[in-house]
C-alpha cells in the first residue's frame, strides 16, 4: 500500500478522533434547541451514552437519538466514551417506538467505537440488545435518518444506523472494527493499525463508492472543530430536504425501499483467470 495513500487515511481517523471535534451534544444543541431529554429503557436503568427525546426540526416534531462520548474527562467516564450497554440500546429503540406511533421521523446521530464489551453488559443481554434493534428498525414505519459524525464502530453504530438514508460527516469512520482491532487480528500487531485503516475502506469516501451512504457533510479542510458553523448548516440542509423527501412517501413504500437497501449490501462478482 503506498505511504502516502496510508498517510491520508490515518489522517482521517486522526480527525475523526481529535479531542476538540464536537460531539451529538453540539449538534443537538445548534440544530435542536427546544430538544427534550427523555430517560430510562423501563427494565434497568438509564444509559447516558444514549442520549434520546423529542425536538422540533424546522417545525417539524421528530425524535432524536444520539450516541454522546462526553468532552471532558468527567463527562467520558459518565458517558462510557460513547459505549453503549443494551439499556442504552434498549432505550433507544423505546423511544423510536414511540416515533413511530405519533409518527416522527428520526433522526440517529452516530458516534461510537462500539458497544461496550463488558462482562455487566454481556450479563444483560448486549448482542441480543443489538439484534432486537437490527430487526425492529428494518420495519419501523417512520422515516429514520442517520448521520455518522465521527467514529461508527461495528454492531454499536449499527444497532442505531438501520435506516432510510445513511450520511457521514467528511472526516467520519464507518467500520466492521477498530484499525487497532483489524491490526490485531490481522497483523497480531495492533501498532499497524495505519497499515490498516488503509485496507479497511472506512472513510466517507470509500463507503459513499460502495453505496452504504447516501451522501457527505462537508467540513473545514483541518476538520468539524475548525469551523463549525459550516458543517452544521450543510448537515441542517441535508437532514433537511431528506425528511421532506422522505415523508413524501408511502408507508409501504418507504419500507420496501429500506428492506431492499440493506439486501443489497455487499454484491461483487468474482474474478476467474
Amino acid at each position: 500500500m503506498d505511504n502516502q495513500v496510508e498517510e491520508k487515511v490515518w489522517q482521517r481517523v486522526r480527525l475523526a478522533r481529535h479531542p476538540k471535534r464536537p460531539t451529538a451534544s453540539k449538534v443537538i444543541q445548534d440544530l435542536f434547541p427546544d430538544f427534550l431529554e427523555l430517560h430510562g429503557d423501563r427494565q434497568f436503568g438509564d444509559d447516558a451514552s444514549i442520549v434520546a427525546g423529542l425536538a422540533t426540526f424546522h417545525g417539524q416534531p421528530v425524535t432524536v437519538i444520539a450516541q454522546e462520548k462526553g468532552t471532558n474527562t468527567d463527562e467520558k467516564i459518565k458517558r462510557n466514551f460513547g459505549m453503549p450497554h443494551p439499556e442504552g440500546y434498549r432505550k433507544a429503540l423505546r423511544f423510536m417506538k414511540q416515533a413511530a406511533k405519533f409518527h416522527r421521523p428520526i433522526i440517529c446521530l452516530i458516534d461510537t467505537p462500539g458497544a461496550y464489551p463488558g462482562i455487566g453488559a454481556e450479563e444483560r443481554g448486549q448482542a441480543q440488545a443489538i439484534a432486537y434493534n437490527l430487526f425492529e428498525m428494518i420495519d419501523l414505519p417512520t422515516p429514520i435518518v442517520g448521520v455518522v459524525l465521527s467514529e461508527g464502530g461495528s454492531g454499536g453504530a449499527l444497532a442505531i444506523g438501520v435506516g432510510d438514508a445513511l450520511f457521514m460527516l467528511e472526516n467520519a469512520i464507518y467500520s466492521i472494527i477498530s484499525p487497532e482491532g483489524f491490526a490485531s487480528i490481522l497483523f497480531k500487531d495492533s501498532t499497524q493499525a495505519k497499515k490498516a485503516a488503509s485496507l479497511m475502506k472506512l472513510t466517507a469516501d470509500d463507503l459513499l463508492s460502495y453505496k452504504i451512504i447516501d451522501g457527505i457533510i462537508p467540513e473545514a479542510e483541518l476538520g468539524f472543530q475548525e469551523d463549525i458553523p459550516l458543517t452544521m448548516k450543510a448537515l441542517d440542509k441535508t437532514l433537511h430536504k431528506t425528511i421532506t423527501s422522505l415523508q413524501k412517501k408511502s408507508i409501504d413504500t418507504l419500507l420496501k425501499q429500506r428492506y431492499h437497501r440493506f439486501r443489497s449490501y455487499g454484491p461483487y462478482t468474482e474474478k476467474t483467470q
